[in-house]
């Protein structure tokens, strides 16, 4: 049976009301699906592959292998229109809850930086009533050395009068 976690060790205790936000699309397949696709929009091998296909397309139609577009290459620029039709909302949506979550992480962090001060701030108070205690301690000691002194040299001065 684990013991639940310790306020003040739990680094991420700010960030666990925001653990909703962690998938951009939330977290459903079509969510995960599009959260994927969306990323993968930006990535080199995306680039790669769509040239390359780009290529192929505009090779073939024009050295006759095929011929299901030829030049103007009018459905190559209806894929394309398409394309852009849902990347541009899957990619703005992306961004959005990506600046929803920067900003829910930056007001956890400023929580948890807050609540750092605050926790420094009352062990200052307390190393400084220790200081003061021990202060008022070594001061009572000295009182006591000095009162152990003049006795001592009393209690001799009694028993071993000066010749």
């Amino acid at each position: 049976m684990s013991s639940p976690p310790n306020h003040e060790s739990d680094h991420y205790r700010f960030h666990h009301q925001h653990e909703h936000l962690s998938k951009t699309f939330g977290s459903d397949r079509f969510g995960l699906r599009a959260e994927a696709f969306a990323r993968f929009f930006g990535t080199p091998l995306f680039l790669g592959v769509q040239t390359i296909g780009v290529i192929l397309w505009i090779v073939a139609n024009l050295l006759g292998f095929a011929h299901f577009d030829q030049y103007p290459f009018i459905l190559l620029n209806l894929a394309f229109s398409v394309q852009a039709a849902y990347a541009a909302p899957l990619i703005l949506l992306a961004q959005t809850r990506q600046a929803e979550r920067d900003k829910a992480h930056a007001d956890a962090d400023a929580r948890h930086r807050e609540a750092l001060a605050l926790a420094a701030a009352r062990h200052s108070t307390q190393m400084m009533e220790l200081l003061r205690q021990n202060t008022a301690l070594t001061e009572a000691t000295k009182q006591m050395a000095e009162r152990i002194d003049h006795l001592t040299a009393e209690l001799h001065q009694r028993l071993l009068p000066q010749s």
